[in-house]
């Protein structure tokens, strides 16, 4: 399930000489909307920390349709894809308005305290799944 969690306008600083954004942040953009997609799930990450879990970033992808420039609003919608054993898959479609910017695929293994991958518990499964 596909859920709009994260706005923010293009700033100055994250644009090249021509006003548009420069690639890196996209993925920043992503990472800002984890905390809100875990909360939009019924997970927050607080919840997440406090029983001894958190994640790890293991791969991410990255493919352009449209660039973001100074000015627009940047809009994340993310939906998990993928959960696997101790890893799941979170999509992020980065748009302004319906004009689609990027799609990000990011794949995390959940870890437990001593940062050693741990199995998705069934009722984060359950929640990440939607």
């Amino acid at each position: 399930m596909i859920r709009s969690v994260w706005t923010a306008p293009v700033r100055y600083v994250e644009c090249d000489q021509q006003g548009i954004a420069f690639n890196s942040h996209y993925l920043v953009w992503c990472d800002e909307s984890v905390v809100p997609y875990f909360a939009a799930t019924g997970v927050t990450y607080e919840a997440l920390l406090a029983r001894g879990l958190d994640t790890r970033v293991v791969s991410s992808t990255l493919d352009w349709t449209s660039s973001a420039r100074y000015g627009d609003v940047v809009e994340v919608d993310a939906g998990t894809e993928r959960i696997g054993g101790s890893s799941f898959t979170i999509a992020f479609d980065i748009r302004v308005g319906d004009r689609r910017c990027c799609t990000v695929r990011t794949t995390y293994v959940l870890v437990d305290v001593d940062g050693r991958p741990t199995r998705v518990p069934d009722d984060l499964r359950a929640a990440w799944a939607g």
